[in-house]
């Protein structure tokens, strides 16, 4: 089933939140919202789940023009940050809530209940409140209420802002593998880069309600389309210099900056402004002498001292050109 967005325009009085957006999210896709807040990436989910009426444009969903249907009718299962729980009932009760608005067998629904649940590793928690369940236990609750129904497709708001680092990394995991297992076009809205890059098959990278980049997370970290994506994708994120003279801008990766304590070929010099020591990497941030700074990500044991001299240069190829007025990328 597919999910697709033609020309949504979406205003909030004089603010345009969701600026002529299109965009197609396919069979057993998996696309990300990603961008700042207020960029009008929940706005945009939000019209797809009927809970906003765009101004203008049509939300198609397998086909099937979904615009002016309640939220109800399009066969949508949306997953909030807040998770969403009715506090009185068990884990068994909120997963087959969406079951027994249907009027499903009891039976029916048990069975349902248990087979999710296995899935999610909610197996032994059925009979438990969500008061008495961890951030991502309620979070998989959550996931398995949606997952019930069987919905054509799956939109998920912020959905493991609530979860401590390490929980978001293993939620991570579960997820991707779950929306693999379902094979369910889903549409997803993060501000998080790194759930962006691990999760999505595409990526529309959204600023001030309107899509700057659409394409593969490979892509728009090597290929970004304009200085926001460039900045926005990578931590660190990519050095900028400017060249004077002839209006472009020149932008770097971290990584793609090689540092030496001695000269070498193509070398520039520079010096070491700070270092932070991540354990398995450093990452160097060095003076150059027009007074510009660059960030170097290098291996753990380099740890050189503040203020001491050092030679840099790009790796050949690695490099990417803007035009300074217009933001966009040079090909």
């Amino acid at each position: 089933m597919s999910v697709v967005l033609e020309d949504i325009v979406k205003r909030f009085g004089n603010t345009v939140a969701v600026d002529h957006i299109s965009l197609a999210v396919e069979p057993g896709e998996f696309v990300v919202l990603l961008g700042p807040s207020g960029c009008g990436k929940s706005t945009l989910l939000r019209i797809v789940a009927g809970l906003e009426a765009p101004e203008s444009g049509a939300v198609r969903v397998d086909g099937r023009d979904v615009t002016a249907l309640e939220p109800r009718d399009r066969d949508l299962a949306m997953v909030f940050q807040n998770y969403a729980l009715y506090p009185h009932m068990s884990v068994a009760g909120n997963i087959g809530y969406p079951l027994r608005v249907r009027k499903r067998p009891q039976a029916e629904i048990d069975a349902e209940v248990l087979k999710v649940a296995a899935k999610l590793g909610l197996a032994e928690l059925l009979n438990r409140r969500p008061k008495e369940l961890s951030g991502g236990q309620r979070q998989r609750v959550a996931l398995a209420r949606a997952i019930i129904r069987r919905p054509k497709a799956f939109l998920m708001d912020e959905p493991l802002s609530n979860l401590d680092a390490r929980l978001r990394v293993e939620t991570r995991f579960e997820l991707k593998h779950l929306q693999h297992e379902l094979g369910a076009a889903t549409l997803y809205v993060t501000h998080d880069q790194a759930e962006a890059m691990t999760l999505a098959h595409r990526i529309a990278v959204m600023r001030d309600g309107r899509v700057l980049q659409f394409d593969t997370p490979f892509n728009i970290y090597n290929r970004p389309a304009n200085l926001f994506v460039a900045g926005f994708l990578g931590s660190p994120s990519m050095n900028f210099i400017g060249l004077p003279g002839n209006g472009t801008t020149l932008g770097v990766r971290p990584e793609d900056v090689e540092i030496s304590p001695v000269p070498f070929e193509k070398g520039q010099p520079a010096t070491v402004y700070a270092a932070e020591e991540m354990g398995n990497e450093t990452f160097i941030r060095i003076s150059l002498p027009a007074g510009e700074r660059l960030t170097a990500r290098v291996a753990a044991d380099v740890r050189p001292d503040f203020d001491a001299p050092v030679w840099y240069r790009f790796r050949a190829g690695r490099t990417h050109l803007f035009d300074t007025k217009t933001t966009e990328a040079i090909q």
